[in-house]
């Protein structure tokens, strides 16, 4: 049986800041660490690190390796097909990117409500039952952000599927939003295995207020609030791996001291999260995890991610301080990129965010905040 704790590769530790240039020096401490304690389970995406995630896996793992020492998971990225020709080439093009010959878990990546119509003109569920029966893909999968009722319907047209990856935390367990518990058991009447993601919440859960650090540390002194938004997550039955996006070898020793031989929920902890989210949810003012996807096609090179979070710690500034290191680095970041109120609401953020954020009017918020009046 697997351990439960899975290595995302969407937040690799990076060279002087920049999102495509990863540090893969440590990110090859950070693969031997989490190897020699015996887990496996790798996650990529054509996505991650605006392409270079696949190659810097396959240099620090792949090419290190033998390849039975680990499992790699990769995602048809469905919101670049066009029609089904386009399929094979992107296929064989990850294949390359990572050095494998088959991929050990293969997903249909982001799949909602608006993609279900082109995920069937593309064929691209038959796709990768083709691939499985020629020993290409082991196990089929795919990734969802979008309501439990439209989770249904897809497992139901594709029983096909060997699992289902979901984000599930602890903050989004009773999301209107997110839906983490209904999809949850949405995927367990169907009968399908889970695996997490985003269980910290981009981080969220991992820098928690004073008042749930306090409480996490009376019941568990020696533990990271990381640890209690990972170890939530893998204690729901069906739940077979929860991906952690590591980003520093210290992440990779914290989540693998606790991992290693874990241990499940009590109730006691479940009401202690439960108070948790309640406390969390009214101090983050935008629950950006920071994924990048908003970022891709716009138009105005807005940073939007970048201002989310500036905005985030700037809110827990006191109000009576002139300045602040947040709207320093705002100023400089707009040199570089475009400013917050350069949004022309073509709306390719919104279309693209797995959290279903109001980009467009978030960005009008940072923009009052950040940018004084002329």
């Amino acid at each position: 049986m697997e351990k439960k704790l899975g290595f995302g590769l969407m937040r690799l530790p990076l060279v002087d800041g920049e999102f495509s240039h990863v540090d893969k020096d440590q990110l090859c401490r950070m693969v031997d660490h989490y190897l020699e304690h015996g887990f496996r389970y790798f996650d990529t995406a054509w996505f991650y690190h605006d392409g270079q995630s696949e190659a810097a896996i396959k240099e620090c793992l792949v090419d290190r390796y033998p390849r039975d020492a680990f499992l790699l998971a990769d995602k048809m990225p469905l919101m670049l097909v066009e029609e089904e020709a386009d399929l094979e080439e992107y296929f064989s093009t990850q294949l390359s990117r990572c050095g494998v010959e088959y991929f050990d878990y293969y997903l249909v990546h982001d799949l909602c409500n608006s993609r279900r119509a082109l995920a069937q003109k593309a064929r691209v569920f038959e796709f990768i039952a083709q691939k499985k029966e020629a020993g290409l893909v082991k196990r089929m999968g795919f990734s969802f952000h979008d309501t439990a009722d439209v989770l249904d319907q897809v497992l139901t047209e594709h029983a096909e599927v060997d699992f289902v990856q979901l984000q599930l935390n602890y903050l989004d367990w009773e999301s209107d939003t997110i839906q983490a518990r209904a999809c949850y058991e949405t995927a367990r009447r169907h009968g399908k295995p889970v695996i997490v993601m985003e269980p910290v919440k981009g981080g969220t859960l991992a820098a928690v207020p004073s008042e749930v650090e306090q409480a996490f540390r009376a019941h568990r002194p020696t533990m990271s609030a990381a640890s209690w938004a990972i170890r939530f997550a893998a204690s729901h039955e069906g739940v077979m791996l929860v991906l952690s996006g590591m980003s520093t070898l210290k992440q990779v020793e914290d989540n693998v001291s606790f991992m290693e031989d874990f241990e499940a929920f009590s109730q006691e902890e479940h009401d202690i999260v439960r108070k948790a989210a309640d406390i969390i949810n009214r101090s983050v003012p935008i629950p950006c995890t920071g994924c990048a996807y908003c970022i891709n096609d716009c138009p105005q090179n807005i940073a939007i991610l970048r201002y989310f979070a500036l905005y985030n710690e700037d809110m827990r500034e006191l109000d009576t301080k002139p300045w602040t290191t947040q709207k320093l680095l705002y100023s400089r970041y707009a040199q570089e990129f475009g400013k917050a109120s350069a949004c022309i609401g073509c709306g390719k953020c919104e279309h693209m965010c797995p959290q279903h954020l109001p980009i467009r009017s978030l960005l009008e918020k940072v923009a009052e905040h950040f940018e004084p009046a002329a």
